[in-house]
């Protein structure tokens, strides 16, 4: 019989282990009945010392398995303990809302089937890499896409902001399965953006990646772009591509925010 006690919440452990968790997380995680992880395998083992009844999902990943197939397994398997009335945990890798689809579905399941259930923000892949690449997303805007998404449907590109393109590594898969896609099909997403920015094919991009151990080095590496097809890539991946033109003012609503400026210093001049 299912029970309405049972409640989600889904947490991130950010992306170092030991170094990003919040006390928010690490408590929810405490006093869980049981925990489902998605994380790296040393995350794992770690977050399994703060509860006992800590089980992994990477169990229902494998080769040449549609990933859509996997999320449905891992969002039955929450909703399973979920409707016999215990408190679970869903750690996910960095901040469980960002390039996460389990913990989006799992949480709005939960709520239509009238269980509490709600988020808790971890750090992110993209929280560590403005601190370590000293990128302020305020000065130049900045734009995100997952990179086969980029390619696949029409976008708009802002060549004046910062382009970071996610799970570069898949970029142009079709399958939904492979671990990688193909030099060709990175080599499509390459000529598009050289198209579209009109620059050299050797202009410099990066590919960053955030450590999850304290010990590992941070990976930030400038290649041309052209050299992106056959760059060494993983999952967690990341290409930064940094504006190449400088911003262009609006003059039409500036001349309409000075005579607003202006009205509004005759209104106060009047006034006093």
């Amino acid at each position: 019989m299912q029970s309405n006690t049972g409640s989600l919440v889904c947490v991130g452990p950010g992306m170092t282990l030991g170094a990003h968790m919040s006390a928010r997380c690490r408590s929810h995680i405490e006093h869980a009945d049981v925990v489902f992880t998605n994380c790296h395998p040393i995350m794992e083992r770690w977050l399994a010392t703060m509860n006992k009844d800590t089980r992994s999902l990477q169990s229902l990943y494998a080769d040449g398995k549609d990933r859509r197939v996997t999320y449905q397994e891992m969002v039955k398997l929450i909703m399973t303990e979920i409707r016999s009335g215990k408190s679970v945990v869903g750690a996910f890798y960095g901040h469980p809302g960002v390039f996460a689809q389990v913990p989006h579905t799992a949480i709005a399941q939960a709520r239509k089937e009238g269980f509490s259930a709600h988020m808790e923000p971890g750090i992110s892949a993209e929280d560590c890499l403005y601190a370590d690449m000293g990128i302020d997303p305020g000065a130049y805007g900045s734009q995100h896409f997952e990179a086969s998404q980029l390619m696949m449907f029409e976008r708009v590109i802002d060549t004046s902001a910062y382009l970071f393109l996610w799970q570069i590594a898949l970029a142009g898969d079709l399958t939904i399965a492979a671990k990688t896609s193909s030099a060709a099909q990175r080599q499509v997403l390459v000529s598009m953006l050289t198209e579209h920015y009109g620059y050299p094919n050797d202009h410099a991009v990066a590919l960053y990646e955030c450590p999850t151990l304290i010990t590992d080095k941070t990976r930030i590496e400038w290649i041309p772009l052209n050299c992106l097809p056959e760059a060494n890539l993983t999952l967690v991946t990341t290409l930064v591509v940094p504006p190449c033109k400088k911003l262009t003012k609006n003059t039409a609503i500036l001349d309409k925010l000075h005579q607003l400026q202006q009205q509004q210093g005759s209104t106060h001049d009047k006034s006093n």
